[in-house]
């Protein structure tokens, strides 16, 4: 069986495999519709969103939604193979020597990725699915080799979690586990927020992970989670910079915020879930004043 090597660092695993064989179908078919004036172009957007029957190992992949914002059904056949509001064709390739469909299959909803549906016709067989899916907000990006899928999940700061592998012959196994872990030397001098999309990006940060590690424990991992959904960082009078954000589908229900200060070396992070107040780390009263400001502002009054 091929071997997995993986490398985590700075949160993102790196797998090196050969190409797999990918067949043409690499993007969702659409059927299509001229559009001439608003309602035509309404159409054709509505058009576009339907996908086309995808020809797979003698039959038909078919995607359907039977009510204007019901579920969509993925089908062989006509037979049911998995359902959910988002529903759409991925690629085929051929793994083992076996073709094999893979759909993207999720609630939909923002920072949340699908769950992947592999479908497969064994030899002499009848049509069989897998669904990967290693949490609740959707599967690991997959990577194709020859002889199987690898599934390397993104990693949060203090996650550590199983790296996945999928073959007709085996089915779906465990390869090793991922760790994160920050750029090695980095340091407080090394920080930029500019280059940041989301706040989570400071903790690549060797200085700031370690600090991060020592003030949350094992709370890092929820605290990271809380900051998800969220955008650039603003500054503080001081020179420190912020930002909030949310847990996916979860916003203003599980929120958190982020305060890094490096030139005086001090971290500050928040959480409000269902409690009156916010959790903090250090405990607000030793915030300096504008980071505690810009806390209020951002999950509401924290005395």
């Amino acid at each position: 069986m091929t071997r997995l090597l993986v490398a985590a660092a700075c949160g993102l695993p790196l797998i090196l495999l050969p190409a797999a064989s990918v067949y043409a179908q690499t993007q969702t078919p659409t059927t299509e519709a001229p559009a001439t004036d608003q309602g035509a172009s309404d159409t054709a957007a509505a058009d576009n969103d339907k996908q086309a029957p995808i020809p797979f190992e003698g039959g038909q992949l078919t995607i359907t939604q039977e009510e204007e914002y019901g579920e969509r059904v993925l089908a062989f056949d006509g037979k049911e193979l998995a359902r959910n509001y988002d529903v759409f064709f991925d690629k085929i390739v051929e793994v083992g020597g076996v073709k094999v469909a893979l759909v993207d299959v999720g609630d939909g909803g923002n920072q949340c990725g699908p769950a992947k549906v592999i479908v497969w016709k064994p030899e002499g067989g009848t049509i069989q699915t897998t669904t990967v899916e290693q949490d609740e907000c959707g599967a690991p990006p997959a990577a194709i080799s020859d002889s199987a899928i690898y599934f390397v999940p993104y990693l949060l700061p203090g996650d550590s979690k199983p790296a996945l592998q999928w073959s007709p012959t085996d089915g779906l196994t465990t390869s090793g586990n991922l760790t994160y872990m920050p750029e090695p030397g980095t340091d407080w001098k090394d920080v930029d927020p500019s280059k940041y999309d989301n706040i989570i990006d400071a903790f690549h940060n060797e200085a700031v992970y370690r600090l991060a590690e020592t003030l949350l424990g094992k709370d890092m991992p929820d605290m990271a989670t809380s900051l998800l959904v969220g955008g650039g960082t603003a500054e503080t009078a001081s020179g420190a910079f912020f930002a909030s954000g949310c847990v996916p589908h979860d916003c203003g229900g599980n929120d958190g915020f982020m305060a890094v200060d490096p030139v005086n070396h001090k971290l500050y992070f928040a959480r409000r879930g269902d409690k009156p107040e916010p959790d903090a780390w250090p405990a607000v009263s030793t915030w300096p004043a504008d980071v505690k400001e810009a806390l209020d502002k951002a999950l509401g009054s924290a005395n």
